[in-house]
């Protein structure tokens, strides 16, 4: 083993992998016996392993102005932290005192003020900072509690003793990406995770959701009682539960979906939700319904532009309106924000004293708020051995390390210091422990060591706080980093927690006990996760059609001549205009008397098509369809979701010197993926309210691009080559072993307009669309959505197919044309009805007007 440990970068911290001695510390046996009896080789496959794992799922964390954006992949080492039982019984114990402290503190700060009538909690501290939000004091909380949700920093020192760093009360984030890097890791030593009895974290997430569930009855309750025409929750009805998120922007978006399909709780954004009566309701396609607890992750001003932030787009109009008649739970309570100034680390002990009667059990890091006269004399006397830090938010200022100040600069911080000594804190620099990483080298993994914090996450239960068994693990980005961040690249580790006792199997499904458990529909489908899964099904036959036609017209290019494809080539050509994949004309005047490009010409046009990401190319349309399916990411399976994320890396990059075969092959392995989305889509998905906006979209995009090729195909003279739209429309190998035949004009467009049985014809189009919009009607009663769509239908079947379909048939032409406008139509009514509620709203016994 002692030729692993040689590996490890040795320093005057704490090693959490090795003592003093340099020997491993018994709660690492275990892990070290097995990589130092493993051959480079198989860890190698490990590594390369949970790397495809995050990759594949699409972990990720958006830094922001980075270049990968929001498919930043997570990055994770392989190697957990460890933490033996008895070390982690006095975290825990910490954490949940701690949790307790701050949550009387944020009572008393928006409540009684006695903190700061009796001088233990400076009023300069409290109201300098623009976190204390005015508008909630007085705001009611069950059962007293304010801070329903807590992480706090932690990292050990020198002598090995945890020190708090930072409490996190606003929105923790992090739990999520816990969860994620427990499945990866715990895959990659399957049976040493086993072995150690390493303690499971499903249990911390199902007291957080009976929690939830428990105060959402009582605001359930509350609403029955004052709101009228509101009616209690029956026996056995879960209250709604929502996750409030700023957006697919936001750099934890990721961990917000994992959470809630993890939790089972809809993922809603502020327009989502609307303020009526006194309740928050969430829009739904089946109208509209009162929300009992919201687990924000907003920013508390952000929270309400009515009465916190006008100029917020991302909070919900008179929140904090309902959260003050107790009509709905917040968690954290707005104004929470407030707890995580630093200011607050050098009064906690006293506080903790006052008011739990019991001394802090774990130590902040040494903090003075310069906003203490006696506090600033010391900074100044001290500086270089301390960490400046604005001491409220509203104070932008990356944290100062006097060590590294020269005179001049010293003289001016001081200055600032001195100026304004309330916007900053000092605390002192600890050298952190350093926790073992494993590196991945071109010839060997190797061990090496950074510097660790660990974040710790508690959940307030009737009973007291719940603790989180491990939580967050992050390693600095390179071993001379004293700051530890995932903004500034640092790596996530899973933290494992020993247990004494064998851990057994949990699952976070809640039990159905009768019959009246059962739920066969989802009803908290919003209008806007609506409108995102119809544009998903859109994006993805659309992404499909474009594929077909580039590789068909690429093939048509390399493997006839120009006088072989004379007729079709120019419609063809037409076509990928009409996708936007060939540069337009700049004007109508150009567009009247354009003529189709040269082969020399349209070749590297093509690439462009496939490759370019500057224009609506295949490239392009990839990632808008990964940005619509990450907008859905708890709505799809795991599996689904890997599917789009490989497809979405396949065209991410740049390709400099393609060639047509280049693009022949990307398109191919795009087709692949696409027909795979296809399964997924129709074999995988429950045919729920949800499944059927997609098809909706999937349906009306297939019946557009139908309408706009055989309308252009009419166009062509009468003895083109129609293999190409066979190929197109993915018709090719039912023609053959129909006909055995070339293509004609008949038996082609009777296979394309007419078969039922063709899940690529317009008539399957038409009543698949009809099917589902009558469903709809006969729901809201609102009536008439699918009649033009019928009346196109009934115009198909009235079609004489031996006068009608053939190259240059107008009739047929203007019943492709019309059809095609039918369609733009009822889009628009969709929208309209269903996702922009435009029309009035109504409660929740009632439907959609």
């Amino acid at each position: 083993m002692q030729s692993v440990l040689n590996q490890l970068y040795f320093s005057d911290r704490y090693n959490e992998m090795l003592d003093s001695n340099g020997s491993a510390r018994p709660h690492w046996q275990a892990l070290l016996t097995q990589i130092e009896s493993e051959e480079p080789a198989v860890m190698r496959k490990r590594i390369e392993a949970v790397q495809r794992q995050v990759r594949d799922n699409g972990v990720t964390y958006n830094v922001y102005a980075d270049t990968h954006g929001v498919q930043r992949p997570w990055d994770l080492d392989v190697l957990p932290l460890i933490i033996p039982q008895n070390e982690w019984q006095h975290i825990a114990a910490s954490v949940a005192q701690r949790a307790t402290l701050l949550n009387k503190v944020l009572l008393d700060v928006y409540g009684e003020q006695r903190l700061l009538a009796s001088g233990q909690l400076p009023p300069a501290l409290i109201y300098g900072h623009n976190g204390f939000l005015p508008s909630c004091v007085g705001i009611p909380h069950y059962d007293n509690v304010a801070l329903h949700h807590y992480a706090v920093d932690l990292a050990r020192a020198p002598n090995g003793q945890w020190w708090v760093v930072s409490d996190r009360t606003q929105g923790p984030t992090g739990a999520g990406y816990a969860l994620e890097n427990r499945t990866i890791i715990s895959s990659a030593f399957p049976e040493l995770f086993r072995d150690l009895n390493i303690e499971r974290l499903s249990g911390f997430f199902a007291s957080m959701r009976d929690s939830l569930a428990h105060w959402g009855h009582r605001v359930a309750d509350n609403q029955a009682q004052t709101v009228p025409g509101i009616t209690a929750l029956g026996q056995g009805e879960p209250p709604l539960v929502v996750i409030l998120t700023p957006g697919p922007y936001n750099e934890t978006y990721h961990e917000q979906s994992f959470l809630a399909g993890y939790l089972g709780y809809p993922l809603v954004q502020g327009n989502d939700l609307t303020v009526r009566n006194g309740i928050v309701w969430l829009k739904t396609i089946a109208g509209l319904r009162p929300v009992h607890a919201i687990l924000r992750r907003i920013d508390d001003d952000y929270c309400d532009p009515l009465e916190l932030n006008s100029g917020s787009l991302l909070g919900v109009a008179g929140l904090t309106q309902v959260a003050r008649l107790g009509n709905v739970l917040i968690a954290n309570a707005l104004g929470a924000n407030l707890l995580q100034s630093g200011a607050l680390l050098g009064f906690l002990p006293s506080l903790c004293r006052s008011l739990l009667g019991e001394s802090l059990r774990m130590p902040s890091v040494a903090t003075w708020w310069c906003g203490e006269p006696a506090a600033l004399e010391y900074v100044v006397q001290h500086l270089d051995t301390l960490v400046i830090k604005p001491a409220y938010p509203q104070v932008r200022s990356s944290p100062i390390f006097g060590e590294d100040l020269n005179p001049s600069q010293k003289e001016a911080l001081i200055a600032k210091l001195r100026a304004q000594p309330d916007h900053y804190i000092a605390q002192e620099q600890v050298d952190i422990s350093h926790a073992p990483v494993l590196t991945h080298p071109q010839h060997q993994p190797q061990i090496g060591a950074l510097a660790v914090s660990l974040r710790v996450y508690a959940f307030a239960t009737p009973k007291g706080y719940a603790i989180l068994p491990g939580g967050l693990s992050r390693v600095a980005s390179g071993k001379d980093d004293r700051v530890v961040t995932m903004q500034r690249g640092g790596t996530s580790k899973d933290t494992w927690v020993l247990s004494h006792d064998r851990q057994p199997p949990f699952s976070l499904l809640r039990k159905t006990n009768s019959s009246l458990d059962l739920v066969r529909e989802n009803a908290y489908l919003s209008s806007r996760m609506a409108e995102n899964l119809f544009w998903y099904g859109r994006y993805s036959v659309r992404n499909l059609q474009k594929a077909l036609m580039l590789r068909a017209t690429i093939r048509s290019l390399l493997e006839y001549t120009p006088e072989m494809r004379e007729g079709e080539w120019a419609t063809m050509q037409g076509l990928c205009l009409w996708f936007d994949l060939l540069p337009a004309p700049e004007d109508e005047e150009a567009l009247s008397n354009w003529q189709p490009w040269t082969d020399s010409d349209i070749e590297p046009l093509l690439i462009q098509a496939v490759f370019s990401q500057q224009s609506s190319s295949l490239a392009t349309s990839v990632q808008q369809l990964f940005q619509q399916a990450f907008n859905l990411r708890e709505r799809i399976s795991n599996d689904h979701w890997r599917t789009v994320n490989v497809l979405s890396r396949l065209f991410i990059t740049r390709h400099q010197h393609a060639t047509l075969q280049d693009a022949m092959s990307h398109i191919e392995q795009a087709i692949n993926h696409f027909v795979t989305l296809t399964g997924f889509a129709m074999d995988w998905m429950t045919r729920d309210l949800g499944w059927r906006f997609m098809s909706l979209g999937r349906r009306i995009e297939r019946l557009q691009f139908m309408c706009v090729l055989m309308s252009r195909a009419l166009n062509m003279p009468m003895h083109s080559n129609l293999e190409w739209l066979l190929q197109v429309t993915n018709n090719l190998v039912t023609y053959r072993a129909r006909y055995a035949a070339q293509p004609e004009w008949l038996p082609v467009l009777d296979l394309l307009l007419m078969d039922g049985n063709n899940p690529n014809s317009v008539v399957f189009q038409i009543k698949g669309l009809v099917k589902y919009l009558e469903e709809m009607d006969a729901q809201d009663n609102a009536g008439g959505i699918a009649a033009e769509l019928k009346d196109c239908w009934q115009a198909l079947i009235q079609l004489d197919p031996d006068q009608c379909f053939s190259a240059g048939n107008q009739t047929l032409a203007a019943w492709l044309n019309h059809t095609y406008e039918v369609t733009l139509h009822l889009s628009d009514r969709l929208n309209v009805r269903f996702f922009s509620y435009a029309n009035p709203l109504v409660t929740q016994d009632s439907q959609v007007s």
